[in-house]
């Protein structure tokens, strides 16, 4: 499974990542998925971060639970968030 949700940046306000359940067996490689958006999507679109997670939240229809899941990340800091940013 797969999600994406903004997380706080301090320059832009918010910044997608890509929040992933992988399944049993697979590894995790931000790299790979990172790479497999390339050229699909956007540029400004691409995801600042990939986070792995054990579990993402379902709601009762089986679609993901973004409410739920932005509770569970609310605490959760981007890696360019703390870079200098230019002038």
């Amino acid at each position: 499974l797969a999600a994406v949700i903004g997380a706080a940046h301090p320059k832009w306000d918010e910044r997608p990542v890509l929040i992933i359940k992988l399944k049993p067996g697979e590894t995790q490689d931000k790299q790979e998925h990172l790479g497999f958006l390339q050229g699909k999507i956007a540029k400004w679109w691409m995801p600042d971060d990939v986070v792995f997670v054990d579990d993402i939240p379902l709601g009762a229809t089986g679609k993901i639970d973004k409410k739920l899941l932005r509770e569970r990340m609310k605490d959760y800091r981007l890696p360019t968030a703390d870079a200098p940013q230019p002038a």
